[in-house]
């Protein structure tokens, strides 16, 4: 009676399950950029209706979204983190300022335009972004999938579609890394550099198969359900520019490959998202509307689909480690031209640190922002003691030298068009030569090569050539010449630099060195025997020492940080042009910081101070103030309301208070006033606040893509005259 209960309970049901077949459902995701987040409304019903995917394929965005659901994220998970990421920011590489090196925030940050030289011939960028962010936030998202190399073995089986540059063939990736795989299949030419796997370059999967469902089938899926976000070709009235008639071009192939494959499917879901494009990102909201306004129409269906499926799977939600690893081995993969005190020296990270996954990319940021770097991957391997060996295999890019260009018109400088060339591996590794050349109403150089050696000391090499002619007080001629307020000044720099330097966590930095300065100032208002008047032509021979920070979180139209630049110099000899000359040292300061209320309103401050010790012979060593420039050189300082070098002595104090205001993107109205005081010593007796300058400005800024765009109406109390101010572009 027991065996006979037994056969009724456990076999009978087995015996009437097997007759009903399991169906496999597989789902396939098309490529179609931000059209994309289509998906993931599918996905969200799908979980609501208790449907169970035996198999995830996809090309491009669909390949991202249906990878992160593979790996155990829920469709409401992957909306979550597709809200909180800045898309835009992201695809272009964005890196916050704080990762700039300090060579780059000192003598960088001039140009918006930089083209690449490989041997010796321009070229164009192959793409406006590396991809490198987007590959960190892949590695961060799918940490569970560490150490899973075959695609097969994830919580739901996956694969994805790349396509090979040389030949234009699919590409089926279900081996090695998921985030790189991921990040080869969603390369958008043009947007995206392509990625190297295996020997194959790969672009996007979309230009060889954007709708893999016969991969699919060959999976043996009982059922397959497709989402198509692809768009249409245009009509003719739209094909109105190049780029669109290429992508018109390109897209037949994708179009018509993709009506083949969607005739294979069960279940075929199109959202209607034409009026969408590729990189709408900011319109992601929408796009997931349209989505679940599609998806509403498949309810039944899907419900139908999991009745089917009477055994089910238990899905376990993603477990993300979200704990620090300690590093207790460092390897490092591919540095060639770059070495390993370089390497680890921008990652800030060594053996024994503890690091959480989103930290190791925050450091890689750090090393990329050197741009010496094609791809940064990384992987982490557990010990038998639970420490990790943290393994970096760099991708050092072919792309060692640029070319940038910029225009620039100031008041003082005039026109001027700027050839920036920067070569990396000049003559040693981790080198940088860079070479500004400015043509123009005023010709100037400036040359820069650094050794760059990470936790050592570094060292290098500066030049510069600097000259502009302006009507200014000069008053070491003027004021000793009846009738002559204004001399026609005539002024030439050359300055030579040895040093060496240290940083501290890309904000400090600390310095030694020696400098050759030749100084001509002359004029022609001024004649003896019908010859110019010389002011002074002399070398001038030092020794200095400089320590820098710089936090701002911009370069121009800061918004938070603080900034100091602190520099002291001890003039020991000269070829003394009026031969009388004695040692005599300089300090000279800088100190600002910016905060900002709100997302608008932004307070800077800036102070400046300078000091002459042991009075020197020449008066082109008195600090000359006024003006607006930003890039002065020597003793020169900028004050609004008075004329370029209107005031001068041999010591002054400065403090500069600026409040902008952005009222529109890229737009900001500005309002400015600065005070200062000059004296042979302005601390010499209790009465600092004597004499006091002041000088005002009310101003309009634009964030153009060649720079600053400014106009500024400036004036001063103590003389009754305004004048306008006009600049066009970055400083240099």
């Amino acid at each position: 009676m027991k065996n006979k209960i037994f056969l009724l309970i456990f076999i009978v049901p087995m015996l009437v399950f097997s007759q009903q077949k399991q169906p496999k459902v597989g789902l396939v995701l098309s490529g179609g950029g931000a059209k994309g987040f289509a998906h993931i409304a599918v996905l969200k019903e799908i979980d609501k209706a208790g449907v169970q995917l035996d198999y995830i394929g996809g090309t491009s965005m669909g390949a991202i979204v249906g990878a992160l659901y593979a790996v155990g994220y829920s469709g409401l998970e992957i909306e979550e983190i597709v809200q909180k990421i800045d898309f835009i920011s992201l695809l272009r590489d964005e890196l916050p300022r704080s990762t700039s090196t300090f060579f780059e925030k000192e003598y960088g940050e001039k140009t918006k335009i930089t083209l690449p030289v490989t041997k010796g011939s321009l070229g164009l960028p192959r793409a406006v972004s590396k991809g490198q962010n987007i590959l960190n936030l892949l590695f961060e998202l799918l940490d569970s999938t560490e150490d899973v190399t075959d695609f097969s073995k994830l919580p739901i089986p996956f694969f994805c579609i790349a396509t090979d540059v040389e030949n234009g063939g699919a590409v089926l990736l279900e081996k090695g890394s998921l985030p790189l795989a991921l990040r080869a299949s969603g390369s958008f030419p043009t947007l995206l550099n392509p990625v190297i796997l295996e020997d194959k370059l790969l672009v996007d999967g979309g230009i060889a198969n954007n709708f893999p469902v016969s991969v699919m089938k060959s999976k043996d899926m009982d059922i397959v359900i497709g989402v198509d976000v692809e768009g249409r070709l245009y009509e003719k009235e739209k094909l109105t520019s190049a780029i669109a008639i290429l992508n018109q071009i390109v897209s037949y192939k994708m179009y018509a490959k993709t009506k083949q494959e969607k005739l294979k499917l069960d279940v075929y879901i199109h959202p209607d998202i034409f009026e969408y494009s590729v990189v709408d990102f900011d319109r992601k909201n929408e796009i997931i509307n349209k989505g679940e306004q599609e998806v509403k129409n498949f309810k039944k269906i899907f419900r139908e689909i999991a009745t089917k499926q009477i055994i089910k799977k238990e899905r376990k939600p993603i477990i993300i480690n979200r704990k620090k690893r300690y590093i207790s081995d460092i390897n490092i993969i591919g540095a060639k031209e770059y070495t390993r005190a370089f390497v680890l020296g921008k990652l800030k990270i060594k053996e024994g640190d503890s690091v959480y996954r989103e930290e190791i990319s925050r450091r890689i940021n750090l090393l990329s922002a050197t741009k010496n770097y094609e791809r940064i991957v990384y992987s982490l391997k557990k010990q038998k003691d639970a420490s990790y060996q943290l393994t970096f295999t760099l991708k050092e890019t072919k792309e060692n030298a640029t070319l940038s260009l910029g225009a620039h018109y100031d008041l003082l400088y005039k026109s001027g068009v700027l050839a920036s060339y920067k070569q990396k591996n000049l003559l040693n590794k981790n080198d940088l030569l860079a070479l500004d050349v400015v043509l123009g109403d005023n010709l100037r150089y400036n040359l820069s090569y650094f050794v760059d050696n990470g936790f050592y000391i570094s060292y290098g090499f500066r030049s510069r050539y600097d000259h502009f002619r302006d009507n200014a007080k000069f008053n070491l001629v003027a004021s000793q010449v009846p009738n002559v307020t204004n001399i026609n000044l005539n002024y030439t720099d050359i300055t030579n630099q040895l040093f060496v330097q240290t940083t501290f966590n890309r904000k400090f930095a600390l310095g030694l060195g020696v400098e050759h300065k030749y100084i001509s100032a002359k004029t022609a208002t001024i004649t003896t025997n019908n010859n110019e008047t010389i002011l002074d032509d002399s070398n001038y021979y030092s020794l200095y020492g400089y320590l820098r920070l710089d936090t701002y979180d911009k370069k121009y139209f800061v918004t938070k940080g603080y900034f100091a630049d602190l520099n002291f110099k001890w003039y020991t000899a000269s070829s003394d042009f009026n031969n009388n000359f004695r040692s005599f040292s300089q300090a000279k300061g800088t100190l600002g910081f910016a905060t900002t209320f709100g997302d608008r309103l932004t307070f800077q401050n800036t102070n400046e101070a300078g000091f002459t010790f042991n009075n020197p012979t020449s008066d082109v060593f008195d600090f000359y103030v006024g003006g607006y420039n930003q890039n002065f050189i020597n003793t020169f300082v900028s004050f609004y309301g008075y004329e370029f070098a209107d005031l001068s002595n041999d010591s002054f104090v400065k403090s500069e208070f600026n409040l902008r205001y952005r009222f529109y993107d890229k737009h900001y109205a500005t309002a400015i006033a600065n005070y200062g005081r000059l004296d042979d010593n302005v601390f010499k007796d209790i009465e600092i606040f004597k004499n006091i300058k002041s000088g005002y400005a009310l101003g309009y800024s634009y964030d153009s893509l060649i720079g600053p765009i400014e106009l500024k109406y400036s004036w001063s109390p103590d003389t009754k005259q305004n004048y306008w101010l006009f600049n066009l572009g970055f400083w240099f």
